[in-house]
């Protein structure tokens, strides 16, 4: 009797323990924002400066850590494969920008961050551009998300309806869409200027509805924001047009704010503050083109090139009792260490059968060391390697300063000292000309090119049902 008792006396602590661990689980939400450049908020040197304040942007730099050497990759869907894979874009055939009417996206080999998290009992959602997939078995809905809102490109197909030379019935015509786990997406309006203003009203009123219906379900959730802004076209709501007086960049700053503040309100107002992940991150450098120009603040260069501009934008995270407040570091972090820290962080398996570039942060922004877990990265536009960094030094292999400049190969590769020179105006800091800096580069190179025979890459455009020979065995 005595020892049926025991048992059961385990079998319920057990079942109690498994059940508190998966009501601790916590919640995250990746708010990531189009074409952010490192100097447009207050935290970043920017906000008043930019036309707006950036007040609760700002609040968040305080309340969790700020990293000042956040890589994205160089372009969206590149940024976008990264953080979804926690692998190179370059691994997964997305190192190029899809267009429309582009094949390839994810393979289904592929296992993203929404995959993983499902596996595990997440609730999951996107809201806004996905960019990574466009065809049966690509969509979000098809690659673990359950639920998806949104635009399957880039927002600078909403000027089509205005162009005199499209034709609607002879050219392809851009949509927002709308899906759920194992049904087709469906075609909500097109796509035009005015619509795109109107979508991150429409984002939110959805994350509102997904957080409470996730709490009904008592299910962990994960919700991808993918807000408009700061993509061309940078027009704000009817709501914040000339709330600053500084034009319509400056508005659509303010309404970026504002609309953070709002989802952060809202965690807060479900009692969600505490056990819930907030990161929020740019994905790629700023825009070049008028009059959508952004700001690469401090540093120099626009998306699409290998300078600092492109390769550093405003992340923040907030974990409330893990990540210590008020804290700032220079420390590289690249786009895909998110996945794999998010992925440990919620209690998930990292995928073992595959090469994974993301690395554990937790340690670092966890406080417990001052130092990253990486020292650098090689990075790319396109196929062709632009260059290598290394803590505070760049190994420039072709030279391109904004997006709309020519790219120039280098015969003999730039040692830049970001120390000294952070605008990358010299190409090598004399009489100091670094060049012992190009063994640790070298390493970073050799390494990743080592990791191509282990595992060849996804080629682009690969069809669906790809998947490399080593992810045969």
């Amino acid at each position: 009797m005595r020892s049926s008792m025991l048992l059961a006396t385990v079998f319920l602590t057990l079942v109690c323990s498994s059940a508190r661990a998966q009501e601790e689980r916590p919640n995250i939400v990746y708010f990531l924002v189009d074409n952010l450049g490192f100097g447009e908020l207050g935290s970043y040197g920017g906000g008043v400066l930019r036309g707006a304040e950036t007040v609760r942007l700002d609040a968040l730099a305080e309340e969790g850590l700020k990293l000042l050497n956040f890589a994205p990759e160089t372009q969206c869907t590149p940024s976008r494969s990264a953080l979804m894979t926690g692998r190179y874009s370059i691994r997964s055939g997305n190192q190029t920008v899809a267009l429309a009417g582009s094949q390839g996206g994810l393979v289904t080999w592929e296992r993203t961050l929404a995959e993983v998290l499902s596996d595990i009992g997440y609730a999951t959602s996107i809201v806004g551009k996905w960019h990574i997939g466009a065809s049966e078995g690509r969509w979000p809905t098809d690659q673990g998300f359950d639920e998806w809102i949104g635009i399957a490109h880039s927002y600078d197909e909403a000027f089509w309806a205005d162009d005199p030379w499209h034709d609607p019935e002879r050219d392809p015509v851009a949509y927002v869409m709308e899906s759920k786990r194992g049904e087709p997406p469906q075609n909500i309006e097109e796509l035009t200027v005015p619509v795109k203003l109107s979508l991150d009203r429409e984002y939110l009123d959805r994350s509102k509805d997904f957080i409470d219906r996730s709490l009904d379900a008592e299910k962990p959730f994960f919700l991808y924001f993918n807000h408009t802004l700061m993509h061309l076209p940078v027009a704000p709501r009817p709501e914040f047009r000339g709330k600053t007086g500084h034009g319509d960049w400056a508005d659509s700053l303010a309404q970026l704010d504002a609309d953070f503040a709002e989802l952060m309100a809202f965690l807060d107002e479900r009692g969600l503050r505490e056990n819930t992940i907030v990161v929020f991150s740019g994905d790629n450098g700023p825009e070049e083109l008028e009059p959508d120009r952004g700001h690469p603040g401090f540093w120099n260069g626009t998306y699409f090139t290998g300078m600092e501009g492109s390769l550093r934008t405003p992340a923040m995270i907030r974990y409330p009792g893990v990540v210590p407040e008020g804290r700032q570091s220079n420390e590289i972090v690249h786009i895909t260490d998110m996945f794999t820290t998010l992925a440990l962080w919620a209690g998930a398996e990292v995928p073992q059968d595959r090469i994974i570039d993301g690395v554990d942060q937790r340690e670092f922004f966890e406080g417990a060391t001052d130092a990253s877990a990486r020292d650098g990265f090689p990075y790319w536009m396109g196929d062709k390697m632009y260059g290598v960094k290394w803590r505070n030094f760049k190994v420039v292999l072709v030279l391109q300063r904004t997006f709309t400049d020519p790219a120039l190969e280098l015969a003999t590769p730039h040692i830049i000292n970001l120390d000294v020179d952070p605008q990358e105006r010299e190409p090598f800091n004399y009489p100091h000309l670094h060049s012992w800096v190009i063994a640790h580069a070298a390493r970073i190179a050799a390494d990743f090119k080592t990791s191509l025979a282990q595992e060849e890459p996804v080629p682009v455009g690969a069809p669906l049902d790809f998947v490399p020979m080593s992810g045969q065995e």
